[in-house]
């Protein structure tokens, strides 16, 4: 189990639709802005590379995963997706969440430590789907 000081590495694609959502997004409240400005700085520290170079079980756009939180042991099965497509109750969480901001550009296997509305969580990446 590693925590996240390995580089972020997206698609080009992911992150031309991930910079656009910033720019267009307006900030709600106090989490979404502490959101954000984290993902901006994710993806400044991001290692681009074409879709078919992303080795397999990478989280990005679209992943269906399995993430289990570590202190509670709950499993999230969650699907990561830009934020018009947003649906707590089908399980799709937005990529400018706080859980979506921790989880983009990691791989299945990796702990992820990161401050969430609750505090701060250690995340286990457990799977990813990316069909």
């Amino acid at each position: 189990m590693q925590i996240t000081k390995q580089p972020v590495l997206l698609s080009r694609q992911d992150h031309s639709i991930i910079l656009y959502h910033l720019r267009k997004e307006h900030v709600h409240n106090a989490a979404d802005r502490q959101s954000a400005n984290a993902l901006q700085q994710e993806l400044k520290r991001a290692r681009l590379m074409d879709e078919n170079q992303l080795p397999p079980g990478m989280v990005r756009l679209g992943s269906r995963l399995k993430v289990r939180d570590i202190a509670t042991n709950a499993l999230l099965e969650i699907m990561i997706v830009t934020p018009d497509q947003a649906n707590w109750k089908e399980k799709k969480i937005s990529v400018l969440s706080p859980l979506g901001t921790a989880l983009i550009g990691f791989c299945a296997g990796v702990s992820v430590n990161w401050k969430v509305p609750a505090g701060e969580k250690l995340f286990l990446i457990e799977e990813v789907n990316n069909e």
